[in-house]
């Protein structure tokens, strides 16, 4: 798939099936508990944004779909071009890494289009049981979401929200398209998304 579109410096990207559930949050669930109990707490910092297929951005970016910037707290900087097709928590995904001269070219067309978040990927140790989760929090609006892949269909079937997120969830969301990046990247929050929630912060919190 990476040959179709145009884009110099990529590394891999063959289509899969993702498998993914999703979750509205009322707020971040207390990390330093998590990291407490044996999980592992990574924050990433994300940028992307989304280039309309067929029209004349595309042709100019040499692209279509997604693209993003991601910068780790150890200082990687990773640029991420992906295509995603389907709806509800069964897609099919092609992604892969492009280089940083890709994603420039391409940024302009998104504009209209775009997103900040941080993210907080918690892998799951200690009596937790494995599993990676990742907590999206927005920059440009308040709204906190978490999402999971799983392995398979009857995975995600059985999947039971832990814990240390259950008293924050608000509801599943993974069959409402109104809370797809690319929707929220358009069309921002829907109205009533998450009562009460606290507002998003400019920068990076803390990680204590």
């Amino acid at each position: 798939m990476s040959g179709d579109h145009g884009v110099s410096g990529d590394h891999g990207g063959g289509a899969r099936l993702e498998i993914e559930r999703a979750w509205l949050m009322r707020a971040l669930p207390d990390l330093g508990a998590l990291r407490e109990a044996g999980s592992s707490v990574a924050r990433v910092r994300i940028e992307q944004g989304y280039v309309a297929p067929g029209a004349e951005a595309a042709a100019r970016a040499g692209l279509t779909g997604r693209v993003r910037r991601m910068e780790w707290d150890d200082g990687r900087v990773e640029h991420w071009h992906t295509i995603k097709r389907g709806l509800g928590r069964v897609r099919e995904e092609a992604e892969r890494l492009i280089d940083p001269a890709a994603f420039a070219r391409a940024w302009p067309e998104t504009a209209g289009a775009r997103l900040r978040k941080v993210r907080w990927v918690v892998q799951e140790g200690g009596a937790c049981g494995g599993l990676t989760w990742e907590i999206d929090q927005f920059l440009d609006f308040e709204l906190v979401l978490a999402e999971v892949e799983c392995d398979s269909e009857s995975h995600a079937d059985s999947l039971e929200v832990p814990g240390w997120m259950a008293p924050l969830v608000v509801r599943e969301v993974t069959e409402e398209p109104a809370y797809r990046n690319s929707s929220l990247a358009r069309n921002g929050v829907p109205p009533g998304a998450a009562p009460g929630a606290p507002a998003a912060p400019a920068a990076f919190p803390p990680l204590d």
